[in-house]
């Protein structure tokens, strides 16, 4: 075989395996989602690979929160559910991408993992709010 034939055959197969890691990693992220739930229990969400609200259950304490702390909470506990979509994200965007200036661009742009405690209870949370921008 001379060089440009094994040249050729390289980049085919080189090709053949960038092919088959997108597939997989495309099959791995339609699996993705993340599930939250209130400290209280008063509200959980569930949201799919791309961060987006699939799923809110509210339970009849819900009910007995004023409407701007149910917004907040609701918001604050998608937050959270939206952080562990992120963190899966990376976790297969790494595999797939391997560190560089493509994993980097992802990393930019998933939901900030704050590392903060989530609240003790709702009183914590209502007094002391996250500025959600």
């Amino acid at each position: 075989m001379n060089s440009a034939q094994q040249w050729l055959a390289d980049y085919d197969a080189t090709l053949a395996r960038a092919a088959a890691d997108a597939k997989a990693a495309s099959a791995g992220l339609k699996h993705v989602n993340g599930t939250a739930s209130s400290p209280r229990g008063e509200i959980s969400v569930q949201v799919g690979p791309s961060g987006a609200l699939v799923d809110i259950r509210l339970t009849p304490a819900a009910r007995a929160l004023e409407a701007e702390k149910l917004a907040q909470l609701i918001l604050a506990t998608t937050q959270q559910a939206q952080r562990m979509v992120g963190t899966q994200v990376m976790e297969i965007m790494t595999d797939y991408l391997g560190d560089g200036p493509a994993l980097d661009f992802v990393r930019e742009n998933m939901p900030v993992d704050t590392d903060e405690p989530g609240p003790q209870d709702d009183e914590d949370f209502f007094n002391n709010p996250r500025v959600i921008v």
